[in-house]
């Protein structure tokens, strides 16, 4: 179980090689020891993150995960919880994609839809069941302010983050009184490997600035968060800009 200081003991990152999972792992590796479960299609990168869990003092062990693969999710998450209790899981994966080929190509809108949206609920879903069935348990899913308000210019990834968040956000108060807790991190633009090549944004942020919010959102039972904390104001005012006026804006 997360103890009184908020640290888990054993931690499920569905999305394994995710910059943002890393960093939380290496932030909790600072003042605990969970017990680590990677979820992630098998492949260089998963062996790569293999390695530097284990670098941290971590136990680590991998599990194949496709988050298009719905009808193995179910039999994937009860596994892992058979195993030990699950007491952090970090819904990280997903996908950004190319904003003006998502709308005009069926593929990739598709895709686009089956990962950020589908794949969250699936696991969602199940992660939900086992943790009422335990009493207790965080799940931690990553959001973005670009599901706050869907601007033209990716509005495809921007209503895959819309359902996701509100999904979660409704997960969370359906959940409560069985004593688990859900997260729903709102990053802006985050400098990763996601992101590469791409023009930060302001407020730009690191996988670091992240992964601390995340560590303090367990230890508190924080259920939204922003990241950074200035950009919470900043969307409360664009929400309410008229379309006209908003469309017009270099966003």
């Amino acid at each position: 179980m997360i103890n009184s200081l908020g640290q888990p003991q054993s931690v499920l990152v569905l999305g394994g090689t995710s910059d943002i999972g890393m960093a939380t792992l290496r932030a909790w590796s600072r003042t605990c020891r969970p017990y680590v479960v990677l979820a992630a299609r098998p492949g260089p990168r998963r062996d790569h993150a293999l390695a530097e869990v284990r670098g941290l003092g971590l136990e680590v062990e991998a599990v194949d995960f496709d988050a298009e693969d719905t009808d193995a999710h179910p039999d994937l998450i009860r596994s892992v919880a058979g195993q030990r209790d699950i007491d952090v899981a970090l819904v990280a994966f997903g996908l950004l994609g190319d904003e003006e080929r998502a709308w005009q190509d069926h593929a990739a809108a598709v895709e686009l839809a089956r990962v950020n949206y589908v794949g969250a609920v699936s696991v969602g879903v199940v992660l939900a069941e086992v943790m009422q069935q335990q009493g207790h348990g965080s799940i931690v899913v990553l959001s973005s302010v670009a599901g706050e308000r869907v601007r033209r210019s990716n509005f495809v990834y921007g209503s895959t983050k819309a359902g996701m968040d509100g999904f979660y956000l409704g997960l969370g108060e359906a959940v409560r009184d069985a004593g688990v807790h859900v997260a729903v991190v709102r990053p802006g633009f985050v400098r990763t490997r996601m992101t590469e090549g791409r023009e930060a944004a302001p407020l730009a942020v690191d996988a670091d600035d992240v992964a601390a919010a995340i560590v303090r959102a367990v230890a508190e039972r924080r259920e939204l968060v922003w990241v950074p904390g200035p950009l919470r104001a900043v969307m409360s005012g664009l929400r309410h800009v008229p379309r006209p006026l908003f469309r017009r804006l270099p966003l």
